[in-house]
């Protein structure tokens, strides 16, 4: 365990622990489709400025319970908090304006529109946005000028900024995860959620990737992601949480989580003693 994780070093490796300085917390939070309950998760914390991992078996409920944290989807009982907020019934778009903002397990770029302009969307509180001062250049030219030098300097972080005036659509998935992440940026969040970031990404973006979420740590921000790329667990996060059928049946460190018994029951069946091996493709 690193010096910034050892806040964790105390924390029991239980279904719901307890986190010394939580971001998010969610309580009771539980969704159905029809007769089908896709989540029902009693409680989970989220420890601020690490990375924790959201991973389980495909249908185990991650995705939906992803939606219901960022209010993109309204669950049908419980409570989640971020920064001590209640978030239950913000719309998802002031949810991305307290500071917790997330990309897609599909990207969501903005196809006819330039990298650049894909950039300048993401960024809160545009004077622009307003009917009356759009027709005044003069009241946001100034504030345009600065939403476009930070776009730069992003862009330029994640390597695009020979992009800029590229359309999205012409880019391939992996520099549109790219594009996603970035633009989740502008916004200056507190914490990001990565929704399966490495889905459809070529192995040459891949390590580009890993390290652009290693530097939103870095940063200070928080990072909850979903993945199935088990390698890509075990290198950067601190702390992993699993889900089978919509409930959380195991967190912990990454190490110790694929030698739980519930968490090889979940992936192999109930009679698989042997420890999940991180190391191969699922």
């Amino acid at each position: 365990m690193t010096a910034d994780t050892d806040v964790l070093a105390g924390v029991s490796p239980t279904p719901g622990s307890k986190k010394p300085d939580p971001i998010l917390i969610a309580t009771g939070v539980s969704r159905s489709f029809g007769g089908l309950k896709a989540v029902d998760v009693e409680h989970v914390e989220i420890q601020r400025g690490l990375i924790t991992a959201l991973i389980g078996p495909n249908g185990a409920g991650k995705t939906t319970f992803f939606n219901l944290l960022t209010n993109f989807d309204e669950p049908d009982s419980g409570d989640r908090t971020f920064e001590g907020k209640s978030l239950n019934g913000v719309a998802a778009y002031k949810v991305a304006n307290l500071g917790m903002v997330r990309t897609f397990q599909l990207t969501k770029a903005l196809s006819k529109m330039t990298v650049l302009e894909n950039m300048k969307l993401g960024a809160t509180g545009q004077k622009g946005e307003s009917m009356f001062r759009a027709i005044f250049p003069f009241l946001w030219r100034d504030q345009d000028n600065e939403i476009e030098s930070a776009a730069d300097s992003l862009l330029a972080r994640f390597k695009m900024d020979h992009m800029r005036e590229e359309f999205a659509g012409t880019l391939s998935g992996g520099q549109r995860k790219l594009l996603e992440m970035a633009r989740a940026l502008m916004v200056k969040p507190k914490m990001v959620m990565l929704d399966e970031p490495m889905a459809g990404v070529n192995p040459a973006l891949k390590q580009s990737l890993l390290d652009h979420i290693k530097g939103l740590k870095a940063d200070g921000m928080t990072v909850l992601f979903v993945e199935h790329d088990m390698d890509m667990v075990q290198e950067i996060s601190d702390w992993v949480i699993v889900m089978a059928e919509g409930r959380i049946i195991a967190e912990g460190p990454p190490k110790s989580i694929s030698e739980n018994e519930a968490v090889v029951s979940a992936y192999l069946g109930s009679h698989h003693d042997a420890p999940l091996d991180f190391g191969d493709d699922e």
